[in-house]
Protein backbone atom coordinates (compact mmCIF):
# COMPACT_ATOMS: atom_id res chain seq x y z
CA UNK A 1 0.00 0.00 0.00
CA UNK A 2 1.65 3.56 -0.77
CA UNK A 3 0.72 6.05 2.17
CA UNK A 4 0.59 9.91 0.95
CA UNK A 5 2.08 12.25 2.71
CA UNK A 6 -0.85 14.64 4.31
CA UNK A 7 1.18 17.57 3.27
CA UNK A 8 0.44 16.37 -0.44
CA UNK A 9 -3.12 14.70 0.49
CA UNK A 10 -4.35 18.31 1.99
CA UNK A 11 -2.64 20.37 -1.24
CA UNK A 12 -4.83 18.09 -3.60
CA UNK A 13 -7.79 18.29 -1.53
CA UNK A 14 -8.02 22.29 -1.75
CA UNK A 15 -6.85 22.41 -5.50
CA UNK A 16 -10.15 20.39 -5.95
CA UNK A 17 -12.43 22.30 -3.89
CA UNK A 18 -10.84 25.18 -5.42
CA UNK A 19 -11.94 24.82 -9.11
CA UNK A 20 -15.99 24.31 -8.07
CA UNK A 21 -18.28 22.91 -10.63
CA UNK A 22 -18.28 23.94 -14.11
CA UNK A 23 -22.06 24.08 -14.05
CA UNK A 24 -22.43 26.13 -11.04
CA UNK A 25 -19.77 28.72 -12.57
CA UNK A 26 -22.26 29.90 -15.87
CA UNK A 27 -25.32 29.88 -13.93
CA UNK A 28 -24.19 32.94 -11.69
CA UNK A 29 -22.69 34.70 -14.83
CA UNK A 30 -26.09 34.05 -16.73
CA UNK A 31 -28.07 35.23 -13.64
CA UNK A 32 -25.85 38.84 -13.49
CA UNK A 33 -26.13 39.10 -17.62
CA UNK A 34 -30.06 38.31 -17.12
CA UNK A 35 -30.28 40.85 -14.56
CA UNK A 36 -27.92 43.84 -16.32
CA UNK A 37 -30.49 43.01 -18.90
CA UNK A 38 -33.01 44.06 -17.49
CA UNK A 39 -31.96 47.04 -15.58
CA UNK A 40 -31.21 48.47 -19.30
CA UNK A 41 -34.58 47.76 -20.94
CA UNK A 42 -36.52 50.94 -20.99
CA UNK A 43 -39.51 51.52 -19.65
CA UNK A 44 -42.52 53.67 -21.59
CA UNK A 45 -44.45 56.25 -19.29
CA UNK A 46 -47.84 55.02 -18.83
CA UNK A 47 -49.04 58.28 -20.44
CA UNK A 48 -46.83 58.09 -23.29
CA UNK A 49 -49.15 58.13 -26.54
CA UNK A 50 -48.60 55.30 -28.87
CA UNK A 51 -45.91 55.51 -31.57
CA UNK A 52 -48.91 55.55 -34.30
CA UNK A 53 -50.47 58.80 -32.76
CA UNK A 54 -47.69 60.52 -31.98
CA UNK A 55 -47.21 63.11 -35.67
CA UNK A 56 -45.10 65.80 -36.63
CA UNK A 57 -47.01 68.73 -38.77
CA UNK A 58 -43.95 68.33 -41.30
CA UNK A 59 -45.34 64.79 -41.54
CA UNK A 60 -48.68 65.85 -42.04
CA UNK A 61 -47.86 67.70 -45.05
CA UNK A 62 -45.20 65.53 -46.71
CA UNK A 63 -47.04 62.00 -45.71
CA UNK A 64 -45.66 59.50 -43.93
CA UNK A 65 -42.58 57.54 -45.38
CA UNK A 66 -44.57 54.43 -46.15
CA UNK A 67 -47.22 56.42 -48.01
CA UNK A 68 -46.85 57.33 -51.55
CA UNK A 69 -46.82 61.51 -52.21
CA UNK A 70 -49.61 60.86 -55.01
CA UNK A 71 -51.87 59.34 -51.64
CA UNK A 72 -50.28 62.11 -49.36
CA UNK A 73 -51.16 64.92 -50.99
CA UNK A 74 -52.97 63.69 -54.22
CA UNK A 75 -51.77 62.70 -57.62
CA UNK A 76 -51.47 66.21 -59.03
CA UNK A 77 -50.16 67.72 -56.59
CA UNK A 78 -47.43 64.54 -56.73
CA UNK A 79 -46.90 64.87 -60.15
CA UNK A 80 -46.03 68.85 -59.88
CA UNK A 81 -43.66 68.07 -57.29
CA UNK A 82 -42.12 64.68 -59.26
CA UNK A 83 -41.71 67.27 -62.34
CA UNK A 84 -40.02 69.99 -59.87
CA UNK A 85 -37.37 67.64 -58.53
CA UNK A 86 -36.53 66.42 -61.86
CA UNK A 87 -35.91 69.84 -63.02
CA UNK A 88 -33.28 70.89 -60.01
CA UNK A 89 -31.65 67.12 -59.91
CA UNK A 90 -28.48 66.33 -60.88
CA UNK A 91 -28.96 62.80 -60.33
CA UNK A 92 -29.07 59.87 -63.80
CA UNK A 93 -31.84 58.26 -61.19
CA UNK A 94 -33.13 60.45 -58.70
CA UNK A 95 -36.45 60.00 -56.57
CA UNK A 96 -38.30 61.84 -58.51
CA UNK A 97 -41.62 59.80 -58.97
CA UNK A 98 -45.43 60.45 -56.96
CA UNK A 99 -44.85 56.58 -56.19
CA UNK A 100 -41.86 57.63 -53.21
CA UNK A 101 -43.02 59.12 -50.00
CA UNK A 102 -42.92 63.34 -50.55
CA UNK A 103 -40.14 63.72 -48.21
CA UNK A 104 -37.72 61.47 -50.07
CA UNK A 105 -38.96 63.97 -53.18
CA UNK A 106 -38.39 66.87 -50.96
CA UNK A 107 -35.29 65.41 -49.57
CA UNK A 108 -33.97 65.79 -53.49
CA UNK A 109 -34.98 69.40 -53.82
CA UNK A 110 -33.42 70.07 -50.95
CA UNK A 111 -30.37 68.16 -51.51
CA UNK A 112 -30.03 69.41 -55.04
CA UNK A 113 -30.85 73.13 -54.27
CA UNK A 114 -28.19 72.94 -51.65
CA UNK A 115 -25.42 72.24 -53.99
CA UNK A 116 -25.96 75.69 -55.50
CA UNK A 117 -23.17 78.45 -54.23
CA UNK A 118 -24.06 82.01 -52.78
CA UNK A 119 -23.07 83.52 -56.04
CA UNK A 120 -24.47 81.27 -58.57
CA UNK A 121 -28.26 81.17 -60.19
CA UNK A 122 -30.30 78.50 -58.80
CA UNK A 123 -33.63 76.91 -60.96
CA UNK A 124 -36.44 78.89 -59.52
CA UNK A 125 -37.70 75.18 -58.65
CA UNK A 126 -35.39 75.88 -56.02
CA UNK A 127 -37.65 78.86 -54.67
CA UNK A 128 -41.19 77.20 -55.60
Amino acid sequence: MVRVPAALALAFGLSLAACGSPETAPAAEETATAEATVEQTPVMPDDAPPQEEASSPEGELLGAADRTCADSIGEAAAVRLAERCTMVSPASHPPCNPANSCTLIQDEIDRSCGQYGPGEARPAECSA
